[in-house]
């Protein structure tokens, strides 16, 4: 079984992302905070850290775990008009009564690097140009990083969000992959997901997959990030289950993570270059 890091990979879309950004004027990216949830407020620090590091500035807008809808949408709508920030980005989760769809919707496209806005979601399944959520987008270039053939084979995705799922599934669709996608109401879900030939879990329930869901030598991309009560992380994979059946398995933590960083940053460089 081969294991599928994203070390590698996002080494190589950090430097590449260097050079753009270095390309023209400095890309700024801000990111609209309203949670005191301590696991996401790790996750926007990285981003700023990892964005340091490429040469992009990032501000990250504390509103506050108390911020109205009404104030969160101003925020982006502000930050979407300002010249001098070039990418747009609203962490989850959110305050009780907002809709992170919804305020999504604030966001300029040209703007919308982590592919949130519902009008940027739409051009993806239209097949036109826009920014894809940084999680899908990722699984697909790590597909790609290790040289996995999508066409015409069969891929199943476990898991319908817009984050991941359903835009997952176009990106799959336009490389020419047969692709079905199950959800919490799919009926013995281990019959469709063992017809796979390339496995997306992306459900958010831990070991959720485990060997009977798998035929030998599929190729088995696990997105789950649920934390453990020891701070730690785990996907939707059970692994060592897994790994004894699957041809090749990412990690977690170690697997589309890093890419997934890594790509929100790209974008971000890319739309401070947009004509």
């Amino acid at each position: 079984m081969k294991t599928l890091t994203g070390k590698e990979l996002a080494a190589a879309i950090r430097a590449q992302t260097e050079t753009e950004a270095a390309a023209g004027p400095q890309p700024r990216l801000a990111v609209v905070v309203a949670t005191d949830d301590e696991a996401s407020l790790w996750y926007v620090r990285s981003i700023a850290k990892a964005a340091a590091g490429v040469g992009i500035a990032c501000d990250v807008v504390d509103l506050g775990p108390e911020a109205a809808p009404e104030r969160i949408g101003e925020t982006l709508a502000k930050l979407s008009g300002d010249a001098n920030v070039h990418g747009v980005m609203l962490q989850t989760p959110l305050p009780a009564g907002a809709s992170a769809q919804q305020l999504a919707a604030a966001i300029d496209p040209r703007k919308d690097v982590d592919g949130a806005n519902p009008l940027s979601l739409g051009r993806l399944a239209a097949g036109l140009p826009a920014f894809a959520p940084a999680t899908a987008a990722a699984v697909l270039a790590l597909l790609d990083h290790y040289e996995v053939e999508l066409e015409g084979r069969r891929a199943v995705v476990v898991g319908r969000s817009t984050v991941v799922g359903k835009p997952l599934a176009h990106l799959l669709l336009d490389r020419h992959a047969t692709v079905t996608v199950c959800h919490s109401r799919t009926r013995d879900l281990a019959s469709v997901t063992s017809t796979a030939e390339v496995l997306v879990a992306a459900a958010g329930r831990p070991a959720l997959i485990g060997a009977g869901h798998v035929t030998p030598g599929t190729v088995v991309i696990d997105v789950g990030t649920n934390p453990t009560d020891d701070g730690g992380l785990v996907g939707d994979v059970d692994f060592d289950a897994v790994a004894e059946v699957a041809g090749a398995l990412t990690p977690v933590p170690g697997g589309v993570g890093p890419v997934t960083t890594a790509l929100l940053l790209r974008h971000t460089a890319r739309a401070a270059n947009l004509p």
